[in-house]
């Protein structure tokens, strides 16, 4: 009885005795595909690392733009300028996984259509747990 506990959620199956999932709960144990997770990977390093760049690259700017004597720019400015590239790429997190397409096909550069789908299907996977534990 001390040994067994309920498993986390997307914590994979190690084979111990009564963590097997029912045939109701199998389709929801199931891992991300490896192609599937290669593409997410892909577009949140693009949709997030360019963000963040940007960031850095308004902190640098702004240094030698100051520097120089090039342009006398506030540093509230540069912090709001800055703070809106990283809030970017915290966006751009979300969106990276979510505009991956679960398809053979990779689908198209942005993943806009993939989108409005995988929202769908966050929605009602969240709507599930929710049914699971009031039950």
């Amino acid at each position: 009885m001390g040994n067994q506990r309920r498993g986390l959620p997307f914590e994979p199956d190690r084979g111990k005795a009564g963590s097997t999932p029912s045939a109701g709960n199998a389709k929801a144990t199931q891992a991300i595909p490896k192609s599937v997770a290669n593409r997410m990977a892909r577009r949140v390093a693009v949709f997030t690392g360019l963000p963040t760049l940007a960031g850095m690259g308004v902190f640098v700017g702004s240094y030698v733009l100051i520097t120089r004597d090039i342009a006398d720019i506030a540093p509230g400015t540069t912090l709001a300028a800055s703070g809106f590239c990283f809030l970017l790429g915290l966006g751009g997190l979300s969106y990276g996984v979510l505009s991956a397409s679960w398809e053979a096909n990779d689908g198209s550069l942005l993943g806009l259509e993939n989108l409005r789908t995988n929202l769908d299907r966050m929605r009602s996977s969240i709507r599930a747990q929710k049914q699971n534990r009031s039950n």
